[in-house]
């Protein structure tokens, strides 16, 4: 058995083998699903945003963990980084074209469970 990614061959070409351990598009998916990854693609969807914004944005994360996601999300080639040098450095957090890609079928997810939802009674 070889180590790595396993591929397996389709008529379009390579594909990765998801249900493999080692599988680097599992990893991505992983990310995408994570608690928090899709709500930093559906918060980057509209507009770039900075750091704080971000933050701002997503109620209940921690600084921590979108610094997390990020990186991770970033590392994948799902969302770019752009960092002003200036004090304090300003860093600004957009979705690249695979981003937005990957995050237009999640909005839509998103949009469908919020249409469907029963509006919450005044208390």
């Amino acid at each position: 058995m070889m180590g790595g990614a396993q591929l397996m061959q389709t008529g379009a070409g390579e594909r990765y083998e998801v249900f493999h351990t080692d599988c680097r598009a599992r990893d991505v998916v992983d990310h995408v699903t994570s608690r928090w990854g899709v709500w930093v693609l559906i918060s980057l969807r509209s507009n770039d945003l900075r750091f704080y914004e971000l933050r701002e944005s997503i109620q209940g994360i921690s600084e921590k963990m979108l610094a997390q996601t990020l990186r991770a999300l970033v590392q994948d080639g799902l969302v770019w980084r752009e960092v002003e040098p200036t004090t304090p450095p300003k860093v600004t957090y957009g979705l690249t074209e695979f981003g937005r890609d990957v995050g237009e079928p999640l909005t839509e997810l998103f949009n469908r469970i919020t249409r469907r939802l029963s509006p919450r009674s005044a208390e």
